[in-house]
């Protein structure tokens, strides 16, 4: 079982610099003056946080009752259509298994998926309704771990699992005056094991991570 405790493992990195761009804003151009923006690559073994450790476990009872086992507090579950589009949300509120009732068979004939958002990962369950019959597809779950971001102290770390080899797309943006300006991007590939370690000036950032058509955000102030 996959864990994700992350930067457990740090070995030799390569660092490179990104200049900060001048700015323009109304006409006028704000210079930062600072130190550089530091880009260290990062080979962490990224092997499990405890909370991620347990796989989710659906059973469905007559079309109607949906148990979801070892959810936590505070997951977010979706049933979502094929375009991704959210018809019914809720916050799971309590640990452990999770059980109501949805009578899928009154939704349009198409096809749908649970969606389980947890701290690392998400668990999509795909399923059909045709002609009030539903058929869930279990070989055809699919788990996407998503990007973490930790701070500790003039260092943010990011890291994720990719097993399929899936880029990980990484943007920085600063706030400067109440907006907020890119001020390093890159795309991290060709390892199960994606990572990145950032040295920050002091200042307010947002940091947009985009891997598996899903976009993760992250503010930090320092």
């Amino acid at each position: 079982m996959v864990k994700n405790d992350v930067l457990r493992t740090v070995f030799p990195t390569y660092l490179c610099s990104v200049k900060r761009c001048k700015i323009q804003i109304m006409k006028k151009t704000i210079k930062k003056i600072g130190k550089s923006l530091l880009a260290v690559t990062l080979f962490a073994s990224v092997i499990g946080n405890a909370s991620e450790t347990n796989s989710l476990n659906v059973k469905i009872d007559i079309e109607k009752t949906v148990t979801i086992e070892n959810v936590k507090k505070g997951n977010l579950l979706s049933i979502r259509n094929y375009k991704g589009v959210i018809i019914y949300k809720e916050l799971i509120q309590s640990s452990g298994t999770y059980t109501n009732e949805y009578d899928l068979t009154k939704l349009p004939n198409g096809r749908y998926f649970f969606e389980v958002d947890k701290d690392l990962e998400i668990k999509t369950i795909p399923f059909t309704v045709n002609n009030s019959s539903v058929t869930f597809k279990k070989g055809e779950e699919l788990t996407i771990y998503k990007p973490y971001v930790r701070e500790k102290k003039n260092l943010v770390y990011i890291t994720q699992l990719a097993l399929d080899l899936e880029p990980l797309k990484i943007s920085i943006y600063e706030n400067l005056n109440d907006d907020f300006y890119l001020i390093h991007s890159e795309k991290v590939e060709g390892s199960q094991t994606l990572g990145k370690v950032y040295q920050l000036n002091k200042g307010s950032y947002k940091i947009v991570l985009n891997s598996n058509n899903k976009e993760f955000t992250k503010f930090i102030n320092k």
